[in-house]
């Protein structure tokens, strides 16, 4: 099963870009395709895989980490396939498809208040680790560097080869920053001449799933603002918007993220065409819509 995680298809958007030149080439990395349904399966399971060669995360033990979703199923899902026990602080207003992902698994939830969002799951971890630090390995996500290595061995590789090494553009939203992170290294030092797009949501009071608004987040530890190229913002009904486009016009049902990641790289393929430039733009397409089905969003109109 763990072999099925990474090498995911690049899709290319094209009657969402009909109006541009064919010079510009916008794509979707499909990270759907993962055996756990989203780009976390790579972070998760570079974590689990570092964990268990050091030792520190053995069979029968119990993983803890925070999560708003997507990271959490791929724990889960590793869990029950490599034999260790998870425990997950999570938000109770996680969406109902998320916690019954995660129940289906196997994993041991503790909700955490909802106004506090993924901050609050974090709290809590770290609060249960300082009170019994010897009944878990503290994956900690947000700080761990196995996070961002694992999209610079598997992600950035996919992507050069996947475009022959054209891509211009490679857009990524800030959670963790794990695949921001790995990414902007990998372009830094293999394809110079290509930029990470990083973004996050327009303020804090926000509907992207496992998005932050650093400015008034827990900034994770494996951040670092001066890899990306170009620091955007999304608003949240900009990426409602283009999540029922993609459905109804390209036949692709995705995540909120993914939405909004790929309304960026629309709008930068319209930027590059004004300008006058060729381009090949990637977005990171993080998980599919039907983790994301009980949302009311999808019921309204264009």
């Amino acid at each position: 099963m763990t072999e099925l995680i990474g090498n995911t298809p690049l899709l290319r958007l094209r009657r969402l870009t009909a109006h541009l030149p064919d010079a510009i080439e916008v794509y979707v990395k499909a990270e759907w395709f993962n055996p756990g349904g989203s780009v976390k399966d790579r972070a998760a399971y570079g974590i689990v895989s570092d964990a268990l060669e050091r030792g520190v995360l053995k069979s029968g033990g119990i993983l803890l980490d925070a999560s708003s979703g997507n990271t959490g199923i791929a724990y889960a899902m590793l869990a029950a396939a490599l034999g260790f026990k998870l425990e997950l602080c999570i938000p109770k207003n996680a969406n109902h498809e998320r916690k019954r992902t995660l129940r289906a698994y196997g994993a041991e939830l503790i909700f955490t208040d909802p106004n506090d969002g993924s901050d609050g799951a974090i709290v809590e971890a770290r609060r249960r680790v300082a009170e019994n630090p010897e009944r878990y390995y503290y994956a900690d996500q947000y700080n761990n560097d196995a996070n961002w290595r694992a999209h610079y061995k598997t992600t950035g590789p996919e992507i050069h080869r996947q475009t022959q090494g054209r891509v211009t553009h490679v857009v990524s939203g800030l959670g963790t920053s794990g695949t921001a992170m790995g990414l902007a290294r990998y372009l830094r030092e293999h394809l110079p001449a290509a930029q990470l797009v990083a973004f996050q949501p327009d303020s804090p009071f926000h509907g992207l799933e496992g998005m932050k608004h650093m400015e008034t987040a827990i900034v994770p530890g494996i951040y670092d603002d001066s890899l990306p190229h170009q620091n955007r913002e999304v608003v949240t009904e900009a990426a409602h918007a283009m999540a029922r486009r993609l459905g109804r016009r390209e036949g692709l049902l995705v995540g909120v993220s993914a939405a909004a990641a790929i309304s960026l790289a629309i709008q930068l393929a319209d930027e590059e065409a004004e300008a006058g430039r060729a381009a090949v733009i990637v977005a990171m397409g993080c998980d599919g819509g039907d983790r994301y089905l009980s949302d009311h969003f999808w019921d309204d109109e264009e």
